[in-house]
């Protein structure tokens, strides 16, 4: 069965070329031009994953993601965004979105994205056996607690709440804890794609886990390795 796609774009142009361009690439959409049309779809037909505008009139991709994360929905949400600056990024990450692409976008990247997050919510076929969840795995690391199978953490006594590419991004540097993992190595393992030296995405997601992760008097977690990637260590 293809995968079902809810896309809410306000811009005739860009909706209509990216419903035509999804469905050629054997994927179901539906596709709608406002917020409240996307929570109707939604609740009526629960899609596999959302594309959804950040900038719609009345109520706009942020809050419909939030409506829907505050319900407990769990589906992938990928927003399609013209804001360039790292605050507005986070907001959406903040409002509970798994990815976000920059407007004007190559509908390829977007394709790559969209693979990404079905890959993380699908039975793990044709996965690496090293990207597969591990069935009861707990793992205790560098004062923090994952509870793979439910996809939960904990630093100290503190419950941490994660976005699903956020859980992914640090059970990955947490099961490597002590290695340095290059920007490809992460991209392929989180996101299946490569987006080359001038992507900021990685960035910007191993910036707002650090907002979540590090507290006051606690020593950082995550660090930087300047030019080659990211590592996980209790320093």
């Amino acid at each position: 069965m293809p995968h079902t796609v809810l896309l809410a774009e306000d811009d005739r142009a860009i909706r209509h070329a990216l419903e035509r361009a999804l469905t050629l690439e054997g994927y179901e959409v539906t596709a709608v031009a406002d917020g409240v049309e996307a929570l109707a779809q939604a609740h009526r037909r629960p899609p596999d994953v959302l594309v959804l505008d950040v900038m719609m009139p009345g109520i706009d991709g942020l809050q419909v993601c939030r409506v829907l994360r505050a319900e407990g929905d769990r589906t992938p949400i990928l927003m399609l965004t013209a804001r360039v600056e790292t605050a507005d990024r986070i907001a959406g990450l903040d409002a509970g979105a798994d990815d976000y692409v920059v407007k004007p976008f190559d509908v390829d990247e977007v394709f790559a994205r969209l693979r990404a997050l079905l890959r993380r919510t699908d039975l793990p076929v044709g996965v690496p056996e090293e990207q597969q969840p591990m069935p009861g795995a707990q793992l205790a690391v560098a004062g923090l607690r994952i509870d793979a199978p439910a996809r939960r953490v904990w630093r100290g006594e503190r419950e941490i709440e994660l976005t699903r590419t956020e859980f992914d991004l640090l059970e990955l540097l947490a099961r490597n804890a002590g290695i340095v993992l290059d920007h490809s190595t992460i991209y392929d393992r989180i996101w299946g794609y490569d987006f080359g030296p001038g992507s900021k995405n990685l960035a910007v997601y191993v910036g707002y886990l650090r907002r979540k992760l590090d507290e006051p008097g606690a020593p950082a977690l995550i660090h930087t390795v300047r030019g080659v990637g990211y590592v996980l260590r209790e320093d």
